[in-house]
């Protein structure tokens, strides 16, 4: 009676299960196949690492999907799928965008300068900006990196022998007695500083008298300079001689001061055309180009690393059949939002089974002397998982590595995530029939959820109902955390 009491729980649930999954893809269709918003298009030279259904964004938002992604005229046509809520214009423009160190790329637009004639469904993007690659980008770094090499290597040959870091040692040495001896003497001539100060403030006050006749009589000086000047000039006066010859050394100083005015205009002249390693910096636009593209390609690199979130899961179960507790620890790495990697560790009580073949030579006339042994050996060891996860609308599908076996996984995701209903099939060649696994999870708290299902839905013997928690936190919730963890 028992037997026959589980067999009808179970098929009320699958028969749920059923009727939920239907809803839900008769739900999911509906608002996939909508026809709100329009349709336009864009030609890009290369569209490496960009996926169908991903996200068009505006400003970062998303405002639509990729439709579709074909070959015309040589090139990547990409038709997109526009809210129309989002108006585009006829100076639109449409550029891949990185999203992560995988490259891997979305598309952003520009809608372009309102008032102008707006796109309508079926028109193209026609301003299409390309996309720095990651070969580019590292190509590059490996081109500084070979330039900042040589600078090291030029410092370690000049300090990096036993003579150069004795000299450097030599030098620091000579630099701090140095140091010392001028303290010694600003401390041992303090007071005589101070008088020296005290007098030259005396001299000052008493001699600016003094300083004003002199300055007159400079100003008379100059006068008579003046008037002397002008009698050479005439060759009047005994030293008119005298006269001339000073005229002509500072004819000669002016020549020098316009000879060097002349290469100065030179070199400006230069830096105008765009002659020289200064004058291409200045005018090479090409050069500056790849400079600037530099810079935003490694702004770009490193605001990659920056995106990548991690995700920590902590989750328990409690086995209901079997009375026992199982455990979970993950780590997900989250590149982007349509996209992670999962890592795992399991520890079910069931424990890691796998299949030993041994060959038997025996003597015993009871028993062929030549034969086969089979053995399952389960041992009490952890089992891990390391899945690869793509998201789809409301779908997320996983393969890899499932509980130390081969797998695959289907999530449905509903209520802004909040809700989910997870599938695993795994374990294959385990036993007989592979492992499927079904749970249905609900976040009653924020990071908090309860989760509710059948694991190994298809073998009567090892199935089991469980209950069980989970706690999710990401990287702002560990940041708030860790300020706070106990030092060593």
């Amino acid at each position: 009676m028992n037997r026959v009491s589980t067999a009808a729980k179970v098929g009320a649930f699958a028969l749920v299960m059923v009727v939920a999954a239907v809803f839900i893809y008769r739900f999911v269709s509906k608002n996939a196949s909508g026809s709100d918003g329009y349709q336009v298009y864009a030609l890009f030279d290369d569209a490496t690492g960009i996926a169908k259904h991903s996200q068009v964004r505006v400003a970062g938002i998303p405002i639509g999907q990729i439709e579709n992604i074909r070959l015309q005229d040589g090139k990547a046509r990409i038709d997109i799928k526009v809210r129309p809520d989002v108006p585009l214009y006829e100076d639109a423009a449409a550029s891949k965008v990185t999203s992560s160190l995988l490259g891997e790329y979305f598309i952003g637009l520009a809608p372009g300068t309102e008032g102008k004639r707006q796109l309508e469904d079926g028109d193209e993007i026609k301003i299409v900006v390309g996309a720095a690659t990651t070969d580019e980008i590292l190509k590059d770094v490996s081109a500084i990196t070979k330039q900042v090499k040589k600078v090291v290597d030029s410092l370690a040959a000049s300090i990096g022998s036993k003579e150069g870091e004795d000299n450097l040692k030599d030098t620091l040495k000579n630099l701090a007695e140095v140091t010392d001896a001028l303290n010694k003497t600003v401390r041992e001539n303090r007071g005589s500083i101070r008088n020296i100060l005290s007098n030259v403030e005396n001299i000052t006050k008493k001699g600016e008298p003094e300083v004003d006749r002199i300055l007159e009589n400079v100003r008379e000086s100059s006068k008579e300079i003046r008037e002397l000047l002008a009698k050479g000039e005439k060759g009047e006066g005994a030293d008119a001689g005298e006269v001339r010859q000073i005229i002509e050394k500072v004819n000669r100083a002016s020549t020098s001061l316009e000879r060097a005015l002349g290469n100065l205009d030179t070199v400006s002249g230069r830096l105008e055309r765009g002659e020289g390693t200064l004058g291409r910096l200045t005018k090479d636009e090409k050069l500056i180009d790849e400079v600037e593209g530099v810079a935003q390609d490694v702004g770009e690199f490193v605001g990659g690393l920056s995106r990548l979130q991690t995700i920590v899961a902590l989750r328990t179960d409690y086995q209901f059949l079997s009375s026992t507790v199982k455990s979970y620890v993950e780590l997900r790495l989250q590149p982007r939002e349509d996209k992670y990697y999962s890592i795992e560790i399991v520890n079910d009580p069931r424990g890691l089974t796998r299949f030993e073949q041994i060959d038997v030579d025996t003597s015993n006339p009871n028993d062929p002397p030549h034969y086969r042994e089979v053995r399952t050996v389960t041992t009490n060891a952890f089992r891990f998982s390391l899945q690869f996860a793509q998201r789809m609308g409301p779908f997320v599908g996983r393969f890899g590595i499932k509980e130390s076996t081969g797998g695959v996984g289907l999530d449905t995701l509903w209520l802004d995530d909040r809700f989910e209903l997870r599938q695993d099939l795994f374990g294959f060649g385990e036993v007989v029939l592979p492992r499927w696994r079904i749970a249905l999870g609900y976040e009653f708290v924020s990071r908090l959820w309860m989760l509710a299902g059948v694991d190994d839905v298809l073998s009567p013997d090892r199935r089991d109902y469980f209950l069980g928690l989970q706690l999710r936190f990401n990287d702002e919730d560990l940041k708030t955390i860790l300020p706070f963890a106990p030092g060593p």
